[in-house]
């Protein structure tokens, strides 16, 4: 078999956004490259016959970002999003299947950002920001172009394109709302408007509020608040006339413990459909009945549907099952879903199962030799059921060991691992697998798969239980024979990056650790990344909270930085504004200050994921170089 190698990793394509057209016998997707080697990313929309996947196309030929593939309700014509006139601006366009023939349908100066063909033959819904003015023009020239916060932010606004006359009117229906998210009623009936007082993720996630429009006749009823960070629209019938829901988080916690909410319409009564359950709901998706429901599941994926009594079971599935399509009757689906060893392709087939792989978009890895993948059970220190993955190393088996572990905590903390293909540009279990590691993926209390509970126990006690759940599962791989207690590394990006700058100022027992883009300071990220209250809800306080020590000061890494000892390896992209570039900064800092061994790496132009080609090779080499010096004989 051949050898894994960065370039495999990062050079390859993913399928993205899969879209059934109406009458269930045509997919389009995006296919996108894993990192980017210019300034523009750039991706394709393909089109696929569902009967004959091999026959698969490209709908353009051109060098362009294309997104957002959307279907009209007779399947003979595809919209979609590209930049191939202006790069960075995104314009309508529409494919005709009949003759193939493309043809461009918006040139809004501001850009289009999202898009959906109505049941009116002539009208497309859009989402675009502002065109900018000739005072704006003006301003940019002269360099007048002081920023004063809370005036003139930018709003993404509803839209309405008419196909014959080319001309875009824009209803004043909203006051100055950011306009996120629409989906019209499966009769062809009003639209259902989501929209925030702003789009500072800091502040927006938090006062949304649903809307119903009409486009025939350009009026708009409010329906009020939804709960926060609100997402997932989806429309169905019942007795009692028709239900909209959405997924949003379960209050009163801001960080963690999504449900879906079904608002009845006649009676505006709102409902958690998902109390009590042990699965945490990710996608609710519209069909002309009831809705479907996307569940994490412990390592693995429920499929569901909304019944009155509640969310009724139709399938599982291994790993993740993630951008769910479906036809308007509910009868045919399309989704993002792999195995253990092959990442994820788009698949095709009903509700209940099985599904069938269309796209085969990483060839270039069949004949790779990967590390043997298994899930873990077991039990917290007080008894709390926990899960995780272990990767051995390629053509190891346990009964070799012990091998050299390291521990890679994932982020969020809302977030899970799941028992899919393990190969990513960050620290990944296949990779270091790959250098003759045993890898641990460790689902602690906080993550998502365990229901509500389950996933808000850790808002104000970030790096308490979540680390002896960690710790426990370590204890136990080692009991087992297959780690070696003298050569343990710990690794993570964000929130993992977080968990692995508290362990090493907790225990000596790492020999190396890995801080990607991780939080340092929970007062400084409260005052300083652009999900302010989401962190302010970990950490538990802020640095306006009176006069300290505060709470986030004793779940706070920094605190304990005289006491560090392992050698640490810091990563971060310089324009990250979800865990600022300072808290890096600030945990380089303290080490420096103690004398501690470590290397911060700074690359330009990254936000919190690492984007261009060579700064992902960076990671990954520099990743298994720091490991193996510190933990290979």
């Amino acid at each position: 078999m051949t050898g894994l190698t960065a370039e495999l990793v990062v050079d390859g394509h993913a399928p993205q956004t899969p879209a059934l057209a109406p009458n269930g016998r045509l997919l389009c997707y995006v296919l996108a490259p894993l990192s980017r080697t210019g300034d523009h990313l750039d991706t394709e929309v393909w089109l696929t016959d569902i009967d004959d996947a091999a026959a698969s196309r490209r709908a353009t030929a051109d060098t362009a970002t294309e997104s957002r593939p959307r279907w009209s309700a007779d399947s003979a014509m595809l919209f979609f999003l590209s930049d191939r006139a202006e790069r960075g601006v995104s314009q309508l366009h529409r494919l005709a299947l009949a003759d193939g023939t493309v043809s461009v349908l918006t040139g809004w100066r501001a850009g289009v950002i999202d898009h959906l063909p109505l049941a009116h033959p002539h009208l497309v819904a859009l989402l675009a920001m502002d065109e900018p003015t000739e005072q704006d023009a003006r301003r940019a020239r002269d360099r007048d172009d002081a920023v004063v916060v809370g005036e003139r932010e930018p709003r993404a606004r509803l839209r309405l394109l008419d196909l014959r006359t080319g001309q875009i009117s824009t209803p004043e229906v909203f006051g100055d709302r950011h306009v996120v998210e629409l989906r019209q009623r499966p009769d062809g009936g009003p639209l259902a408007v989501l929209t925030r007082a702003s789009a500072d993720n800091d502040y927006g996630p938090r006062t949304g509020e649903l809307h119903l429009f009409d486009p025939t006749t350009g009026t708009a009823e409010d329906l009020g608040p939804v709960e926060t960070e609100a997402r997932s629209l989806a429309w169905w019938p019942a007795e009692d006339g028709w239900h909209l829901g959405y997924v949003a988080l379960t209050p009163p916690v801001l960080q963690a413990g999504t449900a879906v909410f079904d608002l009845t319409l006649a009676s505006r009564a709102l409902r958690n459909r998902t109390t009590g359950l042990l699965m945490c709901p990710t996608e609710l998706c519209q069909t002309g009945a009831a809705p479907l429901v996307v569940f994490a599941d412990g390592l693995n994926t429920t499929l569901a549907r909304l019944d009155p009594t509640g969310p009724t079971n139709v399938s599982q599935h291994s790993g993740r099952l993630d951008d769910l399509s479906t036809t308007p009757t509910g009868a045919e689906i399309a989704a993002l879903t792999g195995t253990r060893h092959q990442p994820a392709n788009v698949h095709v087939g009903p509700p209940s199962g099985p599904l069938r792989r269309i796209t085969d978009t990483r060839p270039e890895l069949d004949g790779i030799a990967l590390g043997t993948q298994q899930p873990l059970a077991y039990r917290a220190d007080d008894g709390l059921d926990l899960d995780g993955l272990l990767v051995l190393p390629i053509g190891q088996t346990a009964s070799d060991g012990p091998f050299p572990l390291i521990t890679i905590v994932h982020g969020g903390p809302y977030d899970r691992y799941s028992d899919r293909c393990q190969l990513f540009w960050f620290p990944s279990a296949q990779w270091l697998a790959t250098a003759g590691y045993a890898v641990f993926l460790p689902n602690p209390r906080g993550g998502q798969g365990h229901g509500h509970q389950f996933a808000a126990s850790v808002a104000g006690r970030v790096g308490q239980e979540e680390w002896t759940d960690i710790l426990t599962g370590i204890d136990l791989i080692i009991a087992q024979g297959i780690a070696d207690p003298d050569r343990l590394g710990i690794a993570g990006w964000s929130h993992g990056g977080f968990m692995s700058a508290w362990a090493v100022g907790q225990t000596d027992r790492f020999r190396a650790a890995l801080v990607g883009a991780g939080v340092i300071d929970w007062g400084m990220l409260a005052a300083t990344g652009e999900n302010g209250q989401f962190e302010a809800a970990l950490g538990g306080s802020t640095g306006w909270s009176g006069i300290g020590p505060h709470p986030h000061d004793a779940i706070s890494p920094i605190s304990f930085a005289s006491r560090i000892r392992t050698p640490v390896l810091i990563l971060h992209g310089a324009e990250d504004t979800n865990v600022p570039l300072g808290q890096s900064v600030y945990l380089h800092r303290a080490l420096r200050h103690f004398g501690v061994e470590h290397e911060l790496v700074i690359y330009p132009r990254e936000g919190h994921s690492i984007r261009e080609r060579r700064h992902q090779l960076d990671v990954l080499r520099r990743t298994r170089s720091w490991f193996d010096r510190w933990l290979l004989p």
